[in-house]
């Protein structure tokens, strides 16, 4: 009967075959999933409070005013690209 290895087990398995370069690359990987983990923890109040009054600043009502015109000047543009062609 074959003896299965444990994930655990396997992973150190892995880790062994890989090369310096790999594993830099793996540890950058694993930085990102603890960041992320990290991230998602719950937010205070008080940071809901800052990202309110982010959301409301003047530069990202702009920001949003120039996307939504960039959005809206590409639809125009491939409508008038789709009509020409009709």
């Amino acid at each position: 009967m074959v003896k299965r290895l444990s994930q655990r087990q396997l992973l150190v398995t892995k880790l062994e075959s890989l090369d310096d370069s790999e594993i830099r690359e793996l540890l950058n990987h694993l930085a990102l999933i603890e960041s992320i983990r990290q991230s998602s923890a719950p937010v205070s109040s008080s940071e809901d409070d800052i990202v309110a009054r982010l959301a409301d600043a003047r530069e990202n009502r702009r920001a949003q005013q120039a996307f939504e015109w960039e959005k809206a000047r590409r639809r125009a543009e491939r409508q008038a690209v789709a009509n020409h062609f009709i």
